[in-house]
């Protein structure tokens, strides 16, 4: 979530827009991009997994696959990194990157 979250500051910080926002807290990352809607991200320990909640596709639910090394909805064999980038690179009409490969080298 660390990484998402600078990620996302970065990112947030080059466009310049200031009606978009990215808070953590509790657990709990939230990226409002005003009239495009808001994401909603959040760590569930207990099941190890990572919820998100997006305003284009919904909500999915992520489990870390430690052979891909990333996080994965299992219904769409898709990882999180992938429809984050997709998704943020439309709405902000630019390429993005979450940087959310090799998830467990930047825990270390």
């Amino acid at each position: 979530m660390d990484t998402l979250l600078e990620s996302l500051e970065t990112l947030l910080d080059e466009v310049g827009r200031t009606e978009y926002e990215v808070e953590y807290s509790s657990g709990v990352l939230t990226l409002n991009l005003a009239d495009k809607g808001t994401y909603v991200i959040n760590k569930q320990p207990p099941n190890k997994q990572i919820w998100l909640s997006s305003p284009f596709s919904g909500p999915k639910r992520y489990d870390y696959v430690p052979e891909k090394d990333g996080w994965y909805y299992y219904r769409e064999d898709r990882s999180m990194r992938a429809l984050l980038n997709e998704e943020l690179s439309k709405a902000l009409n630019r390429e993005v990157d979450v940087g959310l490969d090799e998830v467990s080298k930047k825990l270390a």
